[in-house]
């Protein structure tokens, strides 16, 4: 009995590993979090202000979500394609003093609903930014600002950049150009 109760345990956890791993993955995301540190950094260049409201587009374990909550009292409303990060996402924020400011959409963000947001937050391959561009000048009003992590919108100029950390900062709508432009400038 104890032998086929592993059995079971186990095979429930190898499924939901598979699942960790290759929904995001069928998406073209891979699955690799931020540092904490530069997630503070980013939201301090973006200027994330108390109440707030930040999108994080592929929400992962949710730790992006949980700073801006708890460090600068943002709403922060995470957008997951994957299940199982969205449960984690979800029983962190209830665990958390800070759940009320936290929301997990199950959803591609390629589709997301994003008109209310203030600060999006992006950790996607250049691959992946160049696809979402389009989507999110339709999408967010003037003055919404978007960071990314280690890949820049090759059509736009960033509003700032933070070197060190490869971290970019745009400005809705978007300046054209890019970020050799955005460098002739200083």
């Amino acid at each position: 009995m104890i032998v086929l109760l592993a059995f079971g345990l186990s095979i429930l956890l190898f499924i939901l590993a598979l699942l960790w791993i290759l929904v995001p993955a069928l998406y073209g995301l891979p699955p690799v979090p931020t540092r904490p540190e530069r997630i503070r950094k980013a939201l301090k260049l973006a200027n994330l202000q108390p109440d707030e409201v930040l999108y994080d587009l592929g929400a992962g374990d949710g730790r992006v979500l949980l700073i801006a909550a708890r460090e600068f009292g943002a709403k922060a409303v995470g957008i997951e394609v994957g299940p199982i990060q969205c449960a984690l996402i979800w029983l962190r924020a209830v665990a958390s003093e800070f759940g009320h400011k936290i929301q997990v959409r199950w959803a591609n963000f390629y589709k997301a609903n994003l008109n209310d947001a203030d600060v999006i937050f992006v950790y996607a391959t250049s691959k992946e930014v160049v696809k979402l561009a389009p989507h999110l000048e339709r999408q967010l009003k003037t003055g919404a600002r978007v960071v990314s992590i280690s890949a820049d919108f090759p059509e736009w100029e960033p509003f700032a950049f933070d070197e060190h950390d490869l971290i970019f900062l745009y400005e809705m709508p978007p300046t054209r150009g890019n970020i050799t432009s955005f460098l002739m400038k200083r």
